[in-house]
């Protein structure tokens, strides 16, 4: 896992690890990171399935409920596969203008 830390917003990047395995880091993690919007960035992987996705659930729930942005950046699952409960978008930029959005809705009180 690579950690790079933009203002807020923590980008976490997945390379070589199963998404289990990948899941289990991050849950350990967490407490270093429940502070910031996080960005799980698996552009790198060849192979993403829904199942795979739905590993971040737990994750990505207590994140969001704790007024904080988890958004998910991959290409390989598409709008109409995803499941309601986790944001996915297909590019980076995507996932920053998605997390500057949500904080600005935040502060606005919605």
């Amino acid at each position: 896992m690579i950690f790079n830390k933009d203002g807020s917003t923590t980008i976490i990047t997945q390379e070589k690890t199963t998404i289990v395995e990948f899941v289990k880091r991050l849950e350990n993690k967490y407490d270093s990171l429940k502070n910031d919007n996080i960005i799980i960035n698996l552009f790198s992987l060849k192979q993403i399935s829904v199942d795979d996705i739905t590993e971040f659930l737990r994750v990505s729930n207590k994140h969001r409920l704790s007024k904080h942005s988890f958004v998910i950046v991959t290409d390989k699952i598409g709008y109409d596969e995803s499941i309601e409960d986790i944001t996915i978008v297909p590019t980076l930029q995507e996932a920053y203008d998605l997390v500057e959005m949500e904080e600005i809705e935040r502060d606005l009180g919605f």
